[in-house]
């Protein structure tokens, strides 16, 4: 794995830029690769590239393994998964958020 700068965060942490390849993401989520094509093509996760080579930072596994498991819990489409981790997101920013207000 490329040199990578690890940023530590309240809740763990996440590798500063685009360092997993589609068969380390498809290998983190227990799925396959082509799950991880399938749901790059769908716009359902963010891809950079890099050479040529697509490239996944931490934020897009943590994404990716909530959508796996949504989909494997709830027999879910790409689209309604990735909803649900959105909105579960968007709490989590906001809870966040919140806690910085001291509220």
């Amino acid at each position: 794995m490329p040199y990578a700068v690890v940023t530590s965060l309240q809740h763990g942490e996440f590798i500063d830029g685009p360092v997993f390849t589609v068969e380390d993401l498809a290998r983190a989520c227990g799925v396959s690769p082509d799950w991880v094509q399938a749901r790059v093509e769908a716009d359902v996760l963010r891809v950079d590239v890099v050479s040529g080579a697509w490239r996944f930072d931490s934020v897009a596994l943590v994404r990716a393994r909530r959508i796996a498991q949504l989909e494997a819990t709830f027999d879910a489409d790409p689209q309604l998964a990735a909803l649900t981790a959105d909105l579960i997101e968007e709490v989590t920013s906001l809870r966040r958020r919140l806690s910085a207000l001291g509220v």
